[in-house]
């Protein structure tokens, strides 16, 4: 039977429930020595209620806002779990994978790793982590090595399996995280696949950020009567993130982020672009305007985008420039501000977006930048969240309008009419002459600043053909002369095609 667990209202009337301790959950005295050594003492409203559940080995679903600590609200039960199992033999037979944490993508796996690998480090337990665009061969060494808990993003497991790199046959618990994010990016052939590969009697858990009517047709397929819990209202945003938008032209965009990096002296902002191409574009200009910036998205290398993740968290770069790849499981602590630079056409991306903000119980803010054709997305939002989000006035200074003023715009101006290229096509060569013609201008004739300057013509090259007179001789004496003969010669037959030449 499928229970709802609810977090109850509290009024005036109603007295406070207490939050148990992580030592009175009776979590195992190694796991209890990592999570003080974290700096923990009291569980979130989804782990004080996660936990015990998972403990007594039931099928869970659970929801909460990003922030809240779902990471530590399945990790910790399920190392808990396990320690009865662990050994310090040096034999990867006695280390199968017990565990199974399917993620969607690589930023978010590799965040689950470092969490397992946090709250394991006073047990002999091990723990690895798998995922596409980098090397296999050292995924395929630690596999082998042996492990009781294996974080992965579903392609790169199965290519393993097919590799037959790793056992599933031993896996008792399995965990879908972000699995709305799996739906999404269609990873559900995939999950598929490697569910028929586990045993059938297993815990299964899906946690996620909001519970739409598809994640729970998800949790009815792969879970045994779930326990429910969810601990906010569906879609809803934290209360620790204070929201605001500001409306305003393209063009001015990109001054509005220097603005507000530059005068609030904000260290860590994320900025949501919608587009792989105006994310790297968008980058680049707040380099030239004096921001130190990086982009992060799904075309560039898993290097290159755990570089920019370790740059940003390090505190090298005040500006993160991501596409949503980064919107799911990005926990970077202490983001001040997140800036959505284009409103996601997804009203539930704008909830995943403005929670790497405001974690952990901080203060954060988000701020959307949208234009009046942007405005519908807008509302879809606020329809979403039931939240309306005040609007706001930017002044951003003229100077700074001036200087990052798109060149495009510039070039744009009266005057200044940018050339065509000579590999545009016909078509567009057509479009301008039909427009020049109604204007009685000829605008192929136009001269740009931009072309190549034209060299005199020789009209040698122009001029018709006209024979010299010695070559007209030479042609009459040609036809003149009579033809040889030419039957009964042979030719010679290369010796290769079965033929030889003669000795003479």
């Amino acid at each position: 039977m499928t229970s709802n667990i609810q977090t109850p209202a509290l009024t005036p009337e109603t007295p406070a429930v207490a939050v148990p301790t992580f030592a009175e959950i009776g979590l195992h005295p190694s796991l209890l020595q990592a999570v003080i050594d974290t700096g923990y003492t009291t569980p979130t409203p989804i782990q004080a209620q996660a936990l015990p559940s998972i403990m007594a080995g039931n099928d869970v679903m659970g929801a909460a806002q990003t922030g809240t600590g779902k990471t530590a609200a399945f990790t910790l039960p399920i190392l808990h779990r396990l320690i009865p199992l662990a050994n310090t033999s040096a034999s990867p037979a006695r280390h199968p994978v017990r565990a199974l944490i399917l993620t969607p993508t690589r930023e978010l796996a590799d965040q689950v790793y470092e969490s397992v690998k946090r709250y394991s480090r006073h047990t002999p337990l091990r723990s690895t982590v798998v995922f596409g665009g980098v090397d296999i061969g050292p995924q395929k060494e630690a596999l082998r090595n042996g492990c009781e808990v294996l974080i992965a993003t579903p392609g790169r497991l199965l290519d393993h399996v097919e590799q037959k790199n790793v056992n599933l046959s031993q896996v008792g618990i399995l965990v879908l995280d972000e699995a709305d994010r799996m739906l999404d990016m269609g990873f559900l052939p995939d999950l598929d696949r490697i569910i028929r590969l586990l045993p059938a009697q297993r815990q299964a858990l899906l946690f996620s950020a909001t519970f739409s009517n598809e994640i729970r047709k998800l949790g009815r397929t792969y879970l045994n009567a779930p326990v429910e819990i969810e601990v906010a209202n569906r879609n809803a945003t934290a209360d620790t993130v204070t929201q605001i938008a500001y409306q305003m032209s393209s063009d001015a965009k990109r001054a509005a982020v220097v603005h507000l990096v530059k005068s609030r002296g904000l260290k860590q902002v994320i900025v949501f672009s919608n587009t792989k191409i105006g994310c790297g574009r968008l980058a680049r200009q707040l380099e030239l305007d004096g921001v130190r910036a990086e982009s992060i998205h799904g075309d560039k290398s898993q290097a290159d985008r755990m570089k920019a993740l370790e740059s940003f968290k390090s505190g090298e770069l005040e500006v993160l420039v991501a596409t949503d790849v980064a919107a799911r499981g990005l926990d970077v602590a202490g983001v001040p501000c997140v800036i959505n630079y284009d409103l996601p056409h997804t009203a539930e991306d704008y909830v995943h977006r403005i929670g790497r903000t405001g974690r952990a119980g901080a203060k954060g803010e988000a701020i959307a930048l949208f234009t009046p054709s942007e405005e519908k997305f807008l509302l879809d939002i606020e329809k979403l969240i039931k939240t309306t989000v005040p609007r706001g006035v930017l002044q951003i200074p003229g100077e700074l309008l001036a200087r990052v003023a798109p060149r495009e715009a510039r070039a744009s101006a009266p005057g200044e009419r940018p050339a065509r290229s000579a590999t545009s096509g016909s078509r567009s060569g057509e479009r301008g002459s039909e427009r020049g013609s109604d204007r009685g201008v000829d605008r192929s004739a136009r001269p740009s600043r931009y072309s190549t300057p034209q060299k005199p013509i020789d009209e040698f090259f122009t001029k018709p053909y006209e024979p010299s007179p010695a070559a007209v001789a030479a042609a009459a004496q040609a036809s003149a002369a009579p033809a040889k003969p030419v039957l009964g010669v042979k030719r010679p037959v290369g010796l290769l095609l079965g033929g030889a030449f003669k000795k003479s």
